[in-house]
């Protein structure tokens, strides 16, 4: 059981960074379109990937801590 949680846990964690690393690159990217265009109103595709990428960090965040929880448990 401790096992499949580790993998399970690890699995999490990867996913954490590739959000964050999407949501990173949408930022750059959405950065360089903003000082090439001016003023924008609304919110432009980029903005809109860096704010699904974030969102998706903090779900995985928050499996990968409750998954960390039950593996303490387990422990004890």
């Amino acid at each position: 059981m401790n096992t499949f949680l580790v993998i399970i846990l690890l699995a999490a964690m990867v996913m954490v960074v590739v959000s964050l690393v999407r949501g990173v690159i949408a930022f750059l990217k959405s950065t360089k379109v903003d000082l090439q265009s001016g003023k924008q109103v609304d919110a432009t595709e980029f903005q809109l990937r860096q704010n699904k990428a974030m969102m998706a960090r903090v779900k995985w965040q928050a499996f990968a801590i409750i998954i960390l929880a039950v593996l303490m448990a387990f422990a004890s």
